[in-house]
């Protein structure tokens, strides 16, 4: 497949361009970067893989309709806008949207969601944590705030009346069906996601750690690949790797 990848320069987009280098079913058809035209960059390209920023997205996507191509995004921190707009643009081009396209982190949202049916939240007292480098502009994390998504499908809650993002001063008795987020940044870390249900006597927690971006980066590709012969609609990393 021909394959177009957007933010060049950018860690991530270093890490797509040497695991599509690296696949003998893929090819480089070319790359963007900021301020480049990007309809001769998307102009042939089966699929574009995107891990830049989420202002950009709204210029892919017309670009992406245009061209026909078919879109990889893991660029997080959308609004509510722009994801309407990713909606609108799968009822005609195929798009795979992930908020991680990590195979271990989607292994982590399914058991997060098996883990929320049996335990509940009735006994089990759940908080979320994550851990990203110094330069990360969103929190929470993308793949932080579809954990607390799944969370909330599966306990009967929501997440602006429920989710408490950190505590400080007199908080008084934690209320039973909030569920806490807790964001850390600094240093150089890639990304590690914690889910903890806390109760009397016992605790279980289901951790994640990445210690290098090619996972995300093979990851997004294993999603390109997959979106061969696809027809339009909007999938996850669920979807590629049969979790759903």
């Amino acid at each position: 497949m021909n394959i177009a990848i957007t933010g060049r320069s950018g860690r991530m987009g270093l890490a797509v361009a040497e695991a599509v280098g690296s696949h003998p079913g893929a090819s480089i058809h070319g790359t963007h970067d900021t301020g480049e035209d990007l309809d001769s960059v998307l102009k042939g390209a089966d699929v574009v893989i995107d891990f830049t920023i989420h202002s950009f997205t709204s210029h892919l996507i017309e670009s992406a309709l245009v061209n026909r191509t078919a879109l990889v995004i893991g660029t997080t921190g959308h609004s509510d806008e722009e994801r309407a707009a990713i909606d609108d643009a799968s009822q005609n081009i195929p798009i795979v949207c992930a908020p991680n396209f990590s195979v271990g982190v989607n292994t982590l949202f399914w058991l997060t969601r098996r883990a929320a049916r049996i335990l509940g939240n009735d006994h089990f007292d759940i908080e979320v944590t994550e851990m990203h480098h110094r330069h990360k502009i969103d929190a929470p994390s993308g793949t932080a705030r579809r954990l607390l998504e799944i969370l909330n499908e599966e306990t009967a809650t929501s997440y602006e009346g429920d989710v408490s993002h950190g505590r400080v001063g007199i908080t008084g008795e934690r209320p039973p069906s909030q569920i806490g987020m807790h964001t850390l940044r600094g240093g150089d870390v890639v990304g590690d996601h914690t889910v903890m249900f806390a109760a009397d006597g016992e605790r279980v927690e289901l951790t994640h750690k990445a210690s290098s971006r090619m996972t995300f980066a093979s990851g997004a590709l294993q999603a390109a690949l997959w979106l061969k012969n696809k027809g339009p609609g909007l999938y996850d990393m669920q979807d590629v790797l049969g979790l759903e």
